[in-house]
């Protein structure tokens, strides 16, 4: 796709992501390459070493987190400043309890909780930590940000880690082998440890475990239902984001 792309004029980098819209003009060129797409291997991560485990997360697909949210775990930071740095007005910030939730036209929903030195930020039908300028925010002056997003109507999912202020990797978790950043390698020992083969272009069958096993490498922090329980401090910003 890459040479194609090259030789019929598109700009395209030697490795990451590759636009939607070459990948459009590709498949509308090419159009057999459906036909091979469909001979791609569909891997199912799981641990291979003694480290959380993508099935210690499946609790999440049937909680009250749904089909769109986003989880940010930051490191340097305490929670006032994670929601600031998520745009968020201070008048908005207050207790959320059980009966808050996000709706289309609005309030979203934003909780944040302590968890050793990390805080975690849950975006209920939202993405502002799944932004690479978000995450490379939350991280700067030293601290480190892991975010994970799940959307499944865009069948859209991401997985990316930051570092001071620098956007270290942001990956597909459906095709792993999609991926960029300052050193978008970093996190490969963590795939090959959920046997997913980082130079492959397979599509792992739980990409959220996956996703969520990692972050909890990466920080050393297991989410679990306790880090959503109510009255949590967080947001309820007047629009859907």
């Amino acid at each position: 796709m890459r040479e194609w792309a090259r030789v019929n004029g598109y700009p395209v980098s030697d490795r990451g992501r590759v636009a939607d819209r070459i990948v459009e003009a590709f498949l509308a060129a090419n159009p057999d390459a459906y036909e091979q797409a469909g001979k791609i291997e569909i891997v199912r991560a799981a641990a291979r070493v003694p480290c959380p485990s993508p099935e210690g997360f499946d609790w999440q697909r049937n909680s009250r987190l749904g089909p769109i949210y986003t989880v940010v775990f930051v490191r340097g930071i305490d929670e006032y400043e994670i929601l600031r740095r998520l745009d968020v007005a201070a008048e908005d910030i207050r207790t959320i309890l059980n009966e808050d939730h996000s709706l289309p036209e609005g309030p979203q929903i934003i909780t944040v909780t302590q968890a050793g030195d990390w805080a975690i930020a849950v975006e209920e039908c939202g993405w502002r930590g799944a932004d690479s300028r978000s995450l490379a925010n939350l991280s700067d002056g030293g601290g480190e940000a892991v975010a994970v997003m799940r959307h499944d109507y865009a069948a859209r999912h991401y997985l990316a880690y930051a570092v001071d202020g620098v956007l270290v990797t942001d990956i597909n978790p459906r095709f792993p082998h999609n991926r960029q950043g300052s050193d978008p390698d970093r996190l490969n020992d963590h795939l090959r440890d959920l046997g997913i083969d980082p130079e492959a272009a397979d599509q792992i069958d739980n990409p959220i475990e996956a996703a969520l096993a990692i972050a909890a490498r990466v920080t050393g922090v297991v989410l679990t239902h306790r880090h959503l329980r109510r009255p949590i401090l967080g947001a309820a910003t007047p629009g859907a984001y």
